[in-house]
C-alpha cells in the first residue's frame, strides 16, 4: 500500500450518531458519552454531524447546541470535524462560522441536490456556504437523497477551483476507482477519505485513501483494522473485516437503527429512537443484529487488549 503522511487528518474518523430521548429531544449527556466512546475506541477523529448523525431531522437550534456540546467532549481527545452541509449556502455558512468559533479541525461540506450536478453551480454553492472562513475543507460526495452523486470530473473539477478543499470525502461507488481518480487527478489535495459506511475500506487504503469515516458503534475494530493494515499485518486486518461484514451488511439496509441497537446494547445511549427515514428493527431484525453483536463482543475485547 501506497500512502503519505500529507497531513494531520487520517485515520479513523467515526460519524458521530445523534441520540434521541424517549420524547424525541436531543439526548446531549448521551451525546457525550457517544464521542467519549470513539475516543477510548482510539479513533483519531470523529465528524459532527453529517448524514448518518440524522442531520437532516435537527431544528437549527438542535443542530448548535449539539454541535457545541460534541466539540467540547471532543476537545483534547479527538481530531474535531464540523459537518456543515446543509439545504442554503446562508445556513451553511453559519453551521461554519460556528465551527471557527469552536476550534474545528476541518469543516465537512456536501452540495445539497438543490445545488445540482454542474461544476459551476456546484462551486457557487461551496463559495457561498464556507463563508470565508479559513478551515480546511472536506468536500464529501455522497450518494442521494441527500447527496448528489457528483461526476468525478466535477469533484475534480471543484477541488481544483476552490484550494480551500484539502480532503474528499468519496462515498459513490466505486468508491475505490474514484479514490484513484482523485489522489492521482487532483495535485496538492491533502487526502480522500472513504465512506459508505466503511464497506470499501480495504480497497480503499490499498490505493492510499487517508482514512475511513464508518458509523460509531465499533470504532475500536474499524481502529484495529486500520493499524493492522499501517503495520503491514494484512491478513490480520482482513480477520477484522471479516468479522465486520455481518454487521456492515444490515447497516447497508437499516442504516441509522443499527448503530443506535448496537449503541444501546454496549449501555452508550438509553434509547435507539431515530428520526430519519431508515426503517425501525422489527424482532427479526433484532434477533438477527444481538446474535451479529454477540459475535463481535469477542472481537471488540480482542481488538481492545
Amino acid at each position: 500500500m501506497s500512502r503519505e503522511a500529507k497531513s494531520p487528518l487520517s485515520g479513523v474518523f467515526p460519524i458521530v450518531t445523534t441520540p434521541f430521548t424517549t420524547d424525541n429531544a436531543v439526548d446531549h449527556a448521551a451525546l457525550v458519552r457517544v464521542v467519549d466512546h470513539i475516543a477510548k475506541g482510539g479513533a483519531h477523529g470523529a465528524v459532527y454531524p453529517a448524514i448518518a448523525s440524522e442531520f437532516a431531522t435537527l431544528a437549527a437550534q438542535e443542530r448548535h447546541d449539539a454541535v457545541a456540546t460534541a466539540a467540547k467532549a471532543a476537545k483534547g481527545k479527538l481530531a474535531f470535524v464540523v459537518g456543515i452541509s446543509d439545504e442554503t449556502p446562508e445556513r451553511s455558512a453559519a453551521h461554519a462560522r460556528q465551527a471557527a468559533e469552536l476550534g474545528a479541525d476541518a469543516v465537512m461540506l456536501m452540495a445539497p441536490r438543490s445545488a445540482g450536478d454542474k461544476a459551476d453551480s456546484v462551486e457557487a454553492f461551496f463559495r457561498a456556504a464556507l463563508g470565508g472562513v479559513a478551515l480546511p475543507v472536506i468536500m464529501q460526495n455522497a450518494p442521494p437523497p441527500l447527496g448528489s452523486s457528483l461526476s468525478i470530473d466535477t469533484v475534480r473539477e471543484i477541488c481544483r477551483r476552490l484550494p480551500a478543499i484539502a480532503y474528499v470525502k468519496e462515498e459513490v461507488v466505486p468508491c475505490g476507482q474514484r479514490i484513484s481518480a482523485l489522489i492521482e487527478g487532483v495535485p496538492g489535495l491533502a487526502g480522500v477519505f472513504g465512506g459508505a459506511g466503511g464497506r470499501f475500506v480495504l480497497d480503499e487504503l490499498a490505493r492510499g485513501a487517508a482514512g475511513s469515516m464508518p458509523a460509531c458503534e465499533v470504532p475500536e475494530l474499524h481502529v484495529a483494522l486500520y493499524n493492522a493494515i499501517l503495520a503491514g499485518r494484512h491478513e490480520q486486518a482482513r480477520h477484522y473485516f471479516r468479522a465486520l461484514l455481518p454487521l456492515l451488511n444490515l447497516g447497508s439496509a437499516y442504516r441509522t437503527p443499527i448503530t443506535k441497537h448496537i449503541l444501546v446494547k454496549r449501555g452508550i445511549i438509553g434509547h435507539p429512537r431515530h428520526r430519519d427515514g431508515n426503517p425501525t428493527l422489527d424482532p427479526h431484525d433484532v434477533a438477527e443484529l444481538d446474535a451479529v453483536w454477540s459475535d463481535l463482543m469477542r472481537e471488540t475485547a480482542r481488538a481492545a487488549a
